[in-house]
């Protein structure tokens, strides 16, 4: 920094403080820089939290892509088996970036109590099944055993408990038609050791858990016939590439006939998904109209601290100062405004956030969000890119009004001084 760069600085930030015009347009325009990143970060953060909710419970109950028979794909329920005897069961080595893989089957059922019934999908797992999925939605009790013997222990949601009056240790009897006419239906007596909350009430209405051996008992299959594989996968931006790798390894090259089908979670649940993608446009709006609304109070800031010292101006071009440095003193103190901004704007953002991590404070209506709870994504690369991207944004807009330094005649501005 050289001599005039130094003394300017000082004189602006001298008046800075004196100046009854502009401390308060100042003042002004370092609260909008504040508020903006505040809207912006919460804006981001609980925009992609719940995209990241939401995609996580639709997963938990559904896995990243089912593969089953073409007759299954468009079924809550398991019709015709699929056997594991499969290149790609119990690892799926031909497709990077699999994470898992799993059987299941479904069937429909009833619950029936002394006061009331209720229509379900008893969703039978084995013993690859990764609960840990599940596991963090157990609101009371424990997971099912199925590692060992074959037992009557299953997990019901809270929203069935409740409408059937059950609790955890309740047995409940659970009617399974059978295929044919005039055939008795099935009765299972199941033991409920776990209640579950998921807080997504499509899921929550209907799914009960359980082992995958009574549904292969009642549907008369093999041990090695299942409903359907669950496919997990390490990065859902990649769900339709993977997709498509996973069904291209699922052909029966021997005969293609008998091709198992493919369906992503974004393609069976589309109508969600679908409502996801407008939470991007609502943030790329909310992000376009909080910079602009900065950029508009920096850029008057900027313009009232350069009118309030045309006289300085003025002198520092008498005695040699070139243009383009004494607009950089300016940017200079613009860029300390922002900064200064931006302090403010991330406490109080991250502030916001990580109290809504923590305790919840702001509750939400599963029937339309499908959470109970507004959920936060705490990304330290997005609010470093949302820095970023404030400071870049208005130092190149207020490049335009730091023109005006050039129009700014030395002999004018020190005559009238």
């Amino acid at each position: 920094m050289n001599l005039e760069f130094f003394i300017a600085d000082r004189l602006i930030r001298t008046k800075e403080r004196k100046s009854n015009i502009s401390a308060p347009i100042i003042n002004i325009a370092i609260a909008a820089i504040a508020i903006g990143l505040i809207m912006m970060i919460v804006s981001v953060g609980t925009g992609v939290g719940l995209q990241q909710k939401i995609r996580q419970k639709v997963s938990a109950f559904n896995g990243h892509i089912l593969i089953s028979n073409y007759d299954d794909n468009q079924s809550q329920v398991s019709l015709n088996p699929v056997s594991t005897n499969q290149d790609f069961y119990p690892k799926f080595n031909a497709v990077e970036g699999i994470k898992h893989i799993q059987a299941v089957a479904s069937k429909a059922g009833i619950i029936r109590t002394v006061k009331s019934f209720e229509g379900v999908v008893f969703k039978g797992v084995g013993k690859e099944y990764d609960w840990e999925n599940i596991k963090e939605y157990l609101v009371v009790g424990t997971l099912p055993s199925v590692k060992s013997e074959l037992n009557n222990e299953v997990i019901i949601s809270e929203y069935l408990a409740n409408r059937l009056e059950l609790k955890v240790g309740d047995k409940c009897n659970t009617f399974f038609m059978k295929e044919g006419e005039n055939k008795l239906p099935n009765l299972r007596s199941f033991k409920i050791v776990g209640i579950y909350n998921s807080g997504f009430q499509e899921f929550d209405a209907v799914y009960l858990l359980g082992d995958i051996r009574h549904i292969q008992r009642m549907n008369k299959w093999q041990t090695d016939q299942v409903g359907a594989f669950e496919v997990f996968i390490d990065d859902f931006s990649q769900i339709e590439e993977k997709g498509a790798e996973v069904y291209n390894n699922t052909i029966n090259k021997e005969d293609p006939t008998k091709a198992l089908d493919t369906q992503t979670i974004a393609q069976k649940y589309y109508y969600i998904f679908e409502w996801l993608k407008l939470f991007d446009f609502n943030i790329v709006v909310i992000l376009f109209i909080m910079v602009l609304v900065a950029t508009i109070n920096m850029v008057v800031a900027l313009l009232v601290l350069i009118l309030e010292r045309t006289q300085m101006i003025g002198i520092l071009k008498a005695i040699g100062a070139d243009n383009w440095t004494i607009r950089k003193i300016f940017l200079y103190n613009a860029m300390h405004l922002i900064v200064k901004g931006l302090l403010w704007g991330n406490v109080i953002g991250i502030g916001l956030l990580f109290v809504q991590y923590y305790f919840g404070v702001i509750k939400l209506n599963p029937e339309n969000y499908y959470v109970t709870t507004a959920p936060v994504a705490i990304n330290w690369i997005y609010i470093a890119l949302l820095n970023i991207g404030t400071v870049l944004i208005c130092l190149l807009v207020l490049l335009v009004p730091s023109y005006v330094i050039t129009k700014i005649s030395p002999v004018k501005a020190i005559k009238f001084a």
